[in-house]
């Protein structure tokens, strides 16, 4: 018999929590849920969860801090970050501290539940690459997180990691956003869902990558295909 998929849910809200933990069961998770941030931190850090359902504003301490302090602990534990909050910089620190996606409230459980679905989904299978990917200045070691771009150092999330590899895979050619959610997040295809994660990370790659962010020569997009990353020397 197969183990229960098993979930944290981490939401002050009452109402939403409950709701939350009804959903789940009713869709087969073992849940676990806490009300505040400290009692959240201590569960995902002690407990073995397959993804930590994370609110952003908790009493006690904030799912920011949450989140950052279980990236110290574990890179790969599953995070999806549950936000009011719809301001670019605000979903930005979220997913800069390691959180694989973000939904915003209020939200529909379906498309909710489709986000968990994927995420799952992707932390299981992975994806298989080269070790290192280096390209012009860059240097970057995939199993580490870690790389270097001249002489500065330079740390990446496993889903920025992800990305690059799936890019890198695939450098003869551009990539649609489309597609990068398929095969990177493990969204269904043809899944009408909205979302800027991908738009985000990119842009949180070139931060890192680039020169100059806002003349990317590294991570270029191609008007109307995507997003191709230019590996030749």
């Amino acid at each position: 018999m197969s183990r229960q998929i098993q979930i944290l849910v981490v939401e002050d809200e009452e109402a939403i929590r409950t709701g939350l933990i009804d959903v789940l069961v009713f869709h087969g998770y073992e849940v676990d849920s806490s009300a505040t941030g400290p009692e959240g931190l201590s569960k995902a850090l002690t407990g073995k969860f397959d993804l930590v359902l994370l609110d952003i504003m908790l009493p006690g301490m904030d799912g920011y801090e949450i989140c950052d302090r279980i990236r110290a602990e574990d890179r790969h534990q599953p995070i999806i970050m549950l936000t009011a909050k719809t301001s670019d910089e605000e979903i930005i620190q979220g997913l800069t501290l390691g959180a694989d996606d973000y939904v915003s409230k209020p939200f529909s459980i379906q498309q909710l539940v489709l986000r968990i679905e994927a995420v799952l989904r992707r932390s299981q299978v992975g994806i298989e690459q080269a070790r290192s990917i280096c390209f012009r200045d860059v240097e970057i070691d995939t199993e580490n997180l870690s790389g270097r771009n001249g002489s500065e150092e330079l740390t990446f999330t496993r889903r920025e990691i992800e990305l690059l590899k799936y890019l890198a895979l695939h450098s003869d050619r551009p990539i649609s956003r489309e597609e990068l959610l398929t095969k990177v997040w493990g969204y269904a295809r043809n899944l009408d869902i909205e979302t800027r994660t991908v738009d985000i990370h990119i842009a949180k790659i070139r931060r890192k990558i680039e020169t100059d962010p806002r003349e990317p020569e590294n991570l270029i997009t191609v008007r109307g295909a995507g997003y191709r990353l230019v590996t030749e020397t």
